[in-house]
Parts: C-alpha cells; sequence; structure tokens
C-alpha cells in the first residue's frame, strides 16, 4: 500500500517508516524540521529512514500547499505534532501544529479517492493527571498539549461520525527508546551521566508513575492497525505497557546500564505534568491482538547503546 507518515524524520514516525518500508509498502513521509529540537538529531533520523527507501518531504502541514503531496496515498499516519509539556512553549505553537495543521491533513486527504483509513496519534495527555482507565473515561487534560492533542483527535473523529471518514485515534503512553526526543526524561539522564553533569529532577516526580513503553511495541500497535482497519474505525485506543513503573525506578535502572549513578538535583515542579499513566490495553487486545512485551531493562539498554552509538560527542543535540 502506499502509505503517508507525517513527522518521519522524528522520534515515532521514523521508528513506523522503517518498518513498514521493510514490510513491502510504498511510504514517503512528510516533516517540516520544527526548532523544538536541534535539527541535526532529525536529519540524523531522516538519513536513517531515507537509508531504508522511503521518500521524506520538507513540509509545513499547517501552511504549505499538500495536494500533491497526498497523491494517490492509500493510508495516512498522522505522527506530526507539537509535543511535550513546556511552559515556554506558546499556547499558538500548540494550536497551529497540533489543530490548524491536522485540520489541513484531513482536509487535503479526504478528496482523495484512494484513501482507505487514516491513523491519527494522540496521546495519554488527553486524560490529565491520571492516566489509568478506558479510553471511554472524560477526558481532563491539565497543559496546553493535552488539551490541543484532544482537540485534533476530536476533529479527526467528528469527520468520522459525519462524513464517514475512515478514521481511528491511537493514544500513546511514555514512549521511549532509540531516536527519543533530547528533552525527554532518559536523553537528558543518560547524556548527564556520561558527561558528570547535574541531572534536573522535577520536584517530585521520582515518585510519579508511568506505563513506559519500548517504540518497537508501539509500532507493533500502529501495523497491526493496518491488519483491522474495519474494527478500528470510529475508535480511540490505548497504546502502551500495561505496567506500571515509578520515575525512580527508570533512573536506578539507566544508572545500573551505565554503572554510575546520576548527579540528581531537585528543580521547581513543571506545570501541568501527569501523576500517573497506567495503560488500559484491554480493548486494544481485543481489537489488534496487541501485547507489549519489551521490558524496561531491554528497552533502555537498547536506548543507552544508540545514545552512545549514534549521537554522544557527535551530534549538537542541544
Amino acid at each position: 500500500m502506499k502509505i503517508l507518515i507525517t513527522g518521519a524524520a522524528g522520534f515515532i514516525g521514523s521508528h513506523l517508516s522503517e518498518r513498514l518500508a521493510g514490510q513491502g509498502h510504498d511510504v514517503f513521509g512528510l516533516d517540516c524540521f520544527t526548532d523544538h529540537y536541534s535539527r541535526a538529531l532529525k536529519e540524523l533520523n531522516a538519513a536513517e529512514v531515507k537509508s531504508k527507501g522511503v521518500e521524506l518531504l520538507e513540509l509545513d502541514l499547517a501552511e504549505d500547499d499538500l495536494t500533491d503531496a497526498v497523491g494517490d496515498v492509500e493510508i495516512v499516519y498522522h505522527c506530526a505534532a507539537q509535543p511535550g509539556i513546556c511552559a515556554e512553549t506558546p499556547y499558538g505553537k500548540y494550536v497551529r501544529n497540533n489543530m490548524t495543521a491536522t485540520y489541513r491533513l484531513i482536509e487535503a486527504v479526504r478528496g482523495t479517492r484512494s484513501l482507505k483509513f487514516f491513523i491519527n496519534v494522540a496521546t495519554s495527555s488527553i486524560y490529565g493527571r491520571y492516566a489509568t482507565d478506558t479510553e471511554d473515561t472524560p477526558a481532563k487534560p491539565t497543559s496546553y498539549y493535552g488539551v490541543t492533542k484532544l482537540a485534533a483527535e476530536q476533529l479527526v473523529l467528528s469527520y468520522n461520525r459525519e462524513l464517514g471518514f475512515p478514521a481511528c485515534s491511537l493514544r500513546l503512553f511514555s514512549v521511549y527508546g532509540p531516536r527519543e526526543r533530547p528533552e525527554k526524561l532518559y536523553p537528558l539522564l543518560i547524556r548527564s551521566i556520561l558527561e558528570g553533569t547535574e541531572f534536573g529532577l522535577f520536584e517530585g516526580s521520582e515518585n510519579h508513575k508511568r506505563s513506559f513503553t519500548y517504540v518497537d511495541d508501539v509500532i507493533d500497535g500502529f501495523v497491526a492497525v493496518l491488519e483491522n482497519m474495519d474494527k478500528c474505525s470510529g475508535q480511540i485506543l490505548n497504546i502502551g505497557w500495561d505496567e506500571e513503573r515509578s520515575t525512580g525506578d527508570g533512573i536506578k535502572t539507566v544508572e545500573e546500564i551505565l554503572g554510575k549513578k546520576a548527579r540528581c538535583k531537585t528543580i521547581p515542579k513543571r506545570p501541568g505534568d501527569q501523576l500517573r499513566t497506567h495503560a488500559n490495553i484491554t480493548k486494544a487486545r481485543e481489537l489488534l491482538g496487541y501485547n507489549p512485551k519489551t521490558t524496561l531493562k531491554e528497552g533502555l539498554t537498547a536506548e543507552v547503546e544508540w545514545y552512545k552509538e549514534k549521537v554522544f560527542g557527535k551530534v549538537d543535540h542541544r
């Protein structure tokens, strides 16, 4: 099938592009290489993706003409977004890159005769401080990120409800692994230990509980949607590891892998942060046969190895 992946030079999009290309699909990606983090890291991801035969176009979903890009696309995975919970990122940027971009992408693809399915990539941040229940739980986001990702998700599903637009939405839980964004917990922690510098730990966050989910397990869920599109149309599905670990556990695991303790210093709490996530994946198991299997130790070992081999001392990642 001809598959379009937005955000294909990013963390999750690049892994998805490689997996689908390896399965023989005709995959092409879009990415606008925003300044959210170092372009050099995205260029590293892009090079990996292109080496697997994936065509990658630099386009901005929020303002560029998408007509030629969507062409005769059959499947869309919409991974592109303004990510993260960051007080320095203005509200307008979340609206532009999460809501406006999603609207323009839907409008561009919904008129194509070839489209079979649209997979929206959402987040557990939609649930709010506690993300532990089923997909039917009322959304209570506490951040601009969660609010705008909820709006984008509901925009996609409104087209499904009103126009029969073939689509679903996948809510992801604390994804980690090789190519993870540099401002996230594990890349920051790994870098600080390797450099021997202080690691800023948000006050109380060592006790936060998370469904840390390895990126390959997330991609398993994405691919399973292709085999179950009829079942998934109009659905919201949680995709994550259904075991919770504390942030403190994650820090200790990285310390064990590297054989060195982190120099942690407490910094002020981050507004809008989640206190507990525990992926309820009953629905994904039933509809997709979804079964994540990578342990935290296995996944973090792979991430540490990637960081040391590809990034540390080699790429400007500030």
